[in-house]
């Protein structure tokens, strides 16, 4: 995510840091090449503009030239400044004050609309919520089966009407059905186009005008860069939008859509899509964003994600078997899943400070995850506990069962070796009252 951008803007702040004192002409520089960076990044011309513009009444002064650390001081109000780009603060999703609260799920062909209802309704089941999907795209039969498939995958009900090509009655009908089930969210899948077109829009009026939603989120690819953000101001302008859901941000490494439609639209950017997986979906954070394309890393979502991956009692049995030294391969296998399902490796390492930098170029294959729990899972519960009695005829043996060799056993055998002399480093820095890992937080799944 941003891996371009945040690689132009390191190379510019690293030059202001190495210089111990800023004239006005450095600033002005440095403000040159983020102008071109950002453009570059596609953001929308004006944004630049005005985004540079500010940057500079604050940066030129003398109590930042002449402060202690100027390049430091420049840093922290472009960082500052982005946060305010991207809206200041995460935007909630307003729920009604006598349910159902309505979503209407609105966008282009191909901005992934259908996948997108299907993750904030399987978001909202995890926050103990009761939502229910609707099909109102009736010009394409597939998007009805695709729904029905993703609502029994997160087991939430879909409601359809295959029989009737008026998606203002199936609307209409969903808030009856979702009213008489105890449904507290409707989620509506609308029909998109190629191109934004009058019969689109007149169709959405209509429901809009039929159901009065409380939130009309519109969905954009972030990879479409500028078209993303003309179409969601188009939208905003026909049928008045409330939020902004971008899709496809991980593979986004350049941000335009996501730097620019806030400003443009005046509308915020309420959740992002980070992957395929239905769970892949976060809630925006401006702050947070902004830290990430300053190569400074999301330490907060990374601890909300081992937060959903592990729960309490979890932690403190494993911290227990640690203090214990009892830590055994079954447990590793444990962690390694937790870990999986936090999302992709590579992304979680991204969000640690300073390590997103280290690993930039390096490939982490996840098969690799998958090969060490089949050769844990090839072993008896026994040997897992007890890996020193792994000889020669045993290692071929669970070799041959996890389809892998002695030399890749061998291997799993010196990481377990190497994790375990690991923790017991963090169990020599606790205090003698035998509490907590000194910077080992407890919901940390390895």
């Amino acid at each position: 995510m941003f891996d371009s951008l945040s690689d132009r803007l390191e190379g510019i702040f690293n030059k202001l840091r190495s210089r111990g004192y800023l004239k006005e002409e450095d600033v002005d520089v440095a403000l040159r090449e983020i102008r071109l960076a950002l453009l570059e990044a596609d953001v929308n011309f004006r944004v630049v503009k005005d985004f540079v513009n500010r940057i500079k009444e604050k940066a030129i002064g003398q109590e930042i030239l002449k402060s202690l650390t100027p390049g430091q001081q420049v840093v922290k109000i472009v960082h500052d400044e982005l946060v305010h780009l991207l809206g200041d603060r995460n935007e909630k999703i307003q729920l009604a004050p006598n349910p159902p609260t309505i979503i209407m799920m609105v966008g282009l062909h191909g901005s992934g609309k259908t996948t997108t209802s299907a993750k904030l309704a399987n978001l909202f089941k995890k926050q103990g919520r009761r939502p229910m999907l609707v099909a109102a795209d009736l010009q394409r039969p597939a998007a009805i089966d695709q729904l029905e498939t993703l609502g029994r995958q997160i087991d939430v009900p879909v409601y359809l009407k295959r029989e009737t090509k008026d998606p203002v009655r199936v609307a209409e009908g969903a808030v009856k059905q979702a009213v008489l089930d105890a449904r507290d969210i409707i989620i509506l899948d609308t029909a998109g186009r190629l191109h934004v077109d009058d019969t689109l829009m007149e169709e959405l009026s209509s429901i809009k005008s039929a159901i009065n939603p409380q939130e009309i989120l519109f969905v954009a690819d972030a990879m479409t860069g500028q078209d993303a953000v003309n179409i969601a101001k188009t939208f905003n302008e026909r049928i008045g939008i409330t939020g902004i859901i971008l899709t496809k941000m991980d593979g986004d490494a350049r941000g335009g859509a996501a730097l620019s439609i806030r400003s443009v639209t005046g509308r915020p950017i309420k959740f992002i899509g980070v992957g395929e997986k239905i769970e892949m979906i976060e809630p925006f954070y401006p702050d947070r964003v902004a830290s990430r394309i300053l190569g400074m890393g999301d330490v907060l979502t990374f601890i909300e994600k081992a937060q959903e991956s592990v729960t309490l009692e979890e932690a403190e049995k494993l911290q227990k078997k640690i203090m214990e030294e009892s830590f055994t391969l079954e447990d590793l296998r444990d962690q390694l899943k937790h870990i999986r399902s936090m999302g992709p490796i590579d992304n979680l390492l991204s969000m640690i400070p300073g390590l997103g930098k280290q690993i930039k170029n390096v490939q982490i294959d996840e098969r690799e995850f998958i090969k060490i729990e089949a050769i844990i899972n090839s072993m008896t519960p026994r040997e897992r506990r007890n890996p020193q009695i792994l000889n020669g005829s045993r290692k071929r043996r669970i070799a041959m069962g996890s389809g892998t060799t002695v030399t890749d056993v061998n291997k799993v055998l010196k990481q377990y070796k190497e994790m375990k002399r690991m923790l017991k480093m963090f169990k020599g820095k606790k205090g003698k009252g035998g509490k907590r890992f000194k910077g080992l937080p407890r919901f940390m799944p390895f």
